[in-house]
């Protein structure tokens, strides 16, 4: 009866959205708004420089001769922000009149403070204060000091989120609390089709030198996602063009050059972009590799990792829409870290587990073959949009996506296992016009998914999944105050090899409203219902799982997750202070975990998939503050608390509470940037887990920034780890084995053509 209520719900929040999009136009003449972006230090105009309309997600870039344009304007008063990174934003105030064209210029200088910019939290581009939702991103300034092969290394101590490892190739973000399934990785807005989610040993690769920027969006993404971003969204973005869907004439590119000590670590990458006509032509590719990578204990053995890859995408740009699609491979290999495992009895369950010798440097273990996994994955993709529809929809957008992800497990040069997943995903969204104070958004969404596994540790049928999605996202704006409420109705079918299928239909749906309280701060809160559905894993897994630690034996008979939420912040966003807070409250019926059963078997604890109850309570806070206007203090904390329900156990693998304290200094276009890391001690523990001690790390950045009008220059150095301290992450894996990297010194330098 519950379900029913719960199916009825859901498709009457889906069917009122989609009722509300076609609610007839307000005839009403329309307005313009151009202007220029300039330079400030040169007073030289600034090409390719985004500008933004946040009340109505519009944006475009900047042309050859620093001008900007944006028509069919709704008459009335706008924020309009104009961005290029790692140039200060600036926000300001316009009123286009019915019929009429408004001129608004910016100029833009270099500072450390930047509106954060987000695509993935709506589907639409919006400033981090304007959406509801905790957001952020790392742009190119930010990406270039932290460059690595994994996308875990890469964001761990971001704001709520952390990494889970089983050595650098194999980290993974967990963002509050959250891991495995329940987090979705994406790759410019659409599943990345890794196995990274299923086990502690599979990576989620990345190459830092041909990126543009990576977005998280905290807390459930299953309205616009699916159920696996119950507990949040990475989305690496590739370059501008994923949003800015246009064309420009002649010929720009970037080279980029990474060397570091600590892990040996080399790399670069490099593309360019060609325009003539409606035509752009864009390319780009790179490769890194590191070695060992050294503790103050010694090396960690076999812990080297590296990456190659190569992409390219023709498109086609007019007045009424785009085509474009593209073609990408990616291949690299990286090392598993040698494990010695002492399993124990449960009678000790919190001090039970893997009792790895992490006193002494790992190269005094003898293995017999170091294991290496070798990976490929090559992404096709096409889409395209048809624009200025009339009528309720303004535009339909079509992406279509293929992906072939396989690695081997090498035994020296023998191969153990094979996987293997192939995946076809689509998506299509109409924009509606806007009619008076509403707007939004609806949309489907599906999948066609084969996996298979051959080898020694196939503990896992050949599935197909089938899975498809119905959803709509619509806004209500007052003039202080603008409410979002939806809701997504998906149904995933699993059809295992020569066992039963099964399928999972539920309903997600959210409200939630930003009010402006003030002129640069924002609350915002909102209530959320998800739904996930168990994953292959879940389901079927039987056998040794070492990339978990465990022997796992799954429950075909498992029911799907419910998660209902709470969250609410405060920000405040302005020229020489960025401060924000985040609380957040979830509570997940039929959560699904693995409990110790007490046996051994293959030198592994036994662990099945049950279900039960939990809650996920904690919060994120920053500040960012000018005292001087070459002077700021940057401040950081965040902290989760994960148990079961009502026995109180701690989740296994939780983040511990972590702070950041920082001073950044800047003289004309150079900048420093010591920062402290802190991290309290984690005793609260799930069976077999053992205690990790608190630590204070410090790290050093410098930067130096040059920008004309036709090139932009980063050299960074970056001193990690500066006092070389030994300290482990709580959520690794092998924290016992292998502690995270000592002191060492990373540089890049990137140049950008504009």
């Amino acid at each position: 009866m519950f379900r029913n209520c719960v199916y009825r719900k859901g498709i009457s929040v889906v069917v009122l959205a989609l009722i509300l999009s076609f609610v007839p136009l307000l005839g009403q003449p329309t307005g313009a708004l151009r202007g220029t972006v300039k330079l400030a230090a040169q007073d030289s105009v600034l090409p390719h420089a985004m500008v933004l309309i946040a009340k109505l997600g519009r944006s475009t870039l900047t042309g050859p001769d620093g001008t900007y344009e944006f028509t069919g304007l709704p008459p009335g008063e706008y924020e309009v922000l104009a961005h290029l990174h790692p140039l200060a934003d600036e926000r300001r105030t316009v009123r286009v009149p019915a019929g009429g064209v408004a001129t608004l210029d910016f100029a833009l200088r270099i500072a450390p403070l930047h509106e954060e910019i987000t695509v993935t939290a709506t589907g639409r581009e919006e400033a981090a204060l304007d959406v509801i939702q905790s957001t952020s991103s790392l742009e190119l300034a930010e990406l270039l000091p932290r460059s690595t092969t994994s996308l875990g290394e890469l964001l761990d101590q971001q704001p709520g989120v952390s990494k889970r490892s089983y050595g650098p190739g194999t980290s993974r973000p967990v963002i509050r609390g959250f891991d495995g399934d329940r987090v979705l990785i994406l790759q410019d807005g659409m599943p990345s089709g890794t196995l990274s989610s299923q086990s502690g040993d599979h990576g989620e690769p990345v190459d830092t030198s041909t990126i543009n920027r990576v977005e998280v969006v905290r807390g459930p993404a299953t309205l616009l996602y699916g159920t696996n971003a119950l507990g949040g969204v990475v989305n690496v973005i590739t370059d501008h063009h994923q949003e800015h869907t246009h064309a420009h004439q002649g010929v720009r590119g970037y080279l980029t050059g990474t060397g570091g000590s600590g892990n040996a670590q080399g790399g670069g990458g490099g593309g360019f972009e060609f325009g003539s006509g409606p035509w752009l032509l864009t390319a780009s590719g790179g490769g890194a590799r590191t070695g060992d990578y050294s503790t103050p204990l010694g090396n960690v053995e076999n812990s080297g990792t590296e990456i190659r890859n190569a992409a390219a995408t023709l498109a086609r740009y007019g007045d009424r829409g785009y085509l474009r699609g593209g073609y990408g491979e990616y291949r690299g290999v990286y090392g598993i870290p040698p494990v010695e495992m002492h399993v124990h009895d449960e009678e000790d369950e919190h001090s039970a587990g893997h009792a790895i010798a992490a006193d002494r440097p790992a190269q005094e273990h003898e293995h017999e073959a170091p294991l290496r996994l070798r990976w490929r994955r090559q992404t096709a993709h096409l889409g395209g949009a048809l624009q200025k529809l009339g009528g309720p929809l303004e535009q339909m957008t079509l992406r279509l996506t293929y992906t072939d992800w396989n690695h081997k497990e090498l035994l020296g040069e023998r191969i153990g296992t094979q996987f293997f997943n192939r995946q076809f995903s689509y998506r299509v969204v109409f924009d509606q016009r806007p009619v008076g104070r509403f707007g939004g958004r609806f949309g489907v969404q599906g999948l066609r998914r084969s996996y298979r596994v051959r080898g020694e540790e196939q503990i896992t049928p050949a599935v197909t999944q089938d899975g498809f999605a119905l959803y709509a996202l619509e806004e209500y704006g007052l003039e202080r105050v603008r409410f979002q409420f939806g809701g997504r109705l998906e149904t995933n079918r699993y059809q295992p090899e020569a066992r039963p299928s099964r399928t999972f239909t539920g309903f997600s749906g959210s409200a939630g409203l930003n009010a402006r309280l003030w002129r640069d701060g924002a609350f915002v809160a909102a209530f959320t219902h998800s739904y996930r559905a168990p994953s292959i894993e879940e389901l079927y897994n039987y056998g040794p799982h070492h990339g978990n630690l465990a022997f796992e034996i799954g429950n075909a008979n498992l029911q799907r997750e419910r998660a209902r939420g709470f969250e609410a912040g405060l920000r405040h966003f302005a020229n020489r202070l960025h401060a924000q807070a985040n609380f957040f409250y979830y509570r997940i019926a039929n959560y699904v975990y693995l409990e110790p059963t007490g046996d051994i078997e293959d030198g592994l604890r036994v662990a099945r998939y049950i279900q039960g109850d939990s809650r996920y309570l904690g919060g994120e806070a920053s500040l960012h503050l000018g005292v001087h206007p070459n002077l700021w203090v940057n401040l950081g904390l965040d902290a989760v608390d994960a148990a079961l329900r009502p026995s109180g156990t701690p989740l296994p693998r939780i983040p511990p509470l972590r702070g950041r304290v920082g001073v950044e200094a800047k003289y004309r276009d150079l900048s420093v940037l010591p920062e402290l890391i802190l991290a309290r001690r984690q005793d609260k523990l799930y069976f077999g887990e053992t205690p990790t001690p608190g630590y204070a790390v410090l790290n050093l950045t410098s930067s130096y920034t040059r920008v004309s009008r036709r090139a932009l220059h980063i050299f960074s150095v970056n001193l990690f780890n500066a006092g070389d301290r030994l300290y482990r992450n709580h959520v690794s894996l092998i924290k016992d084995f292998a502690p995270e990297m000592g002191r060492g010194v990373r540089v890049s330098y990137t140049i950008r053509f504009l």
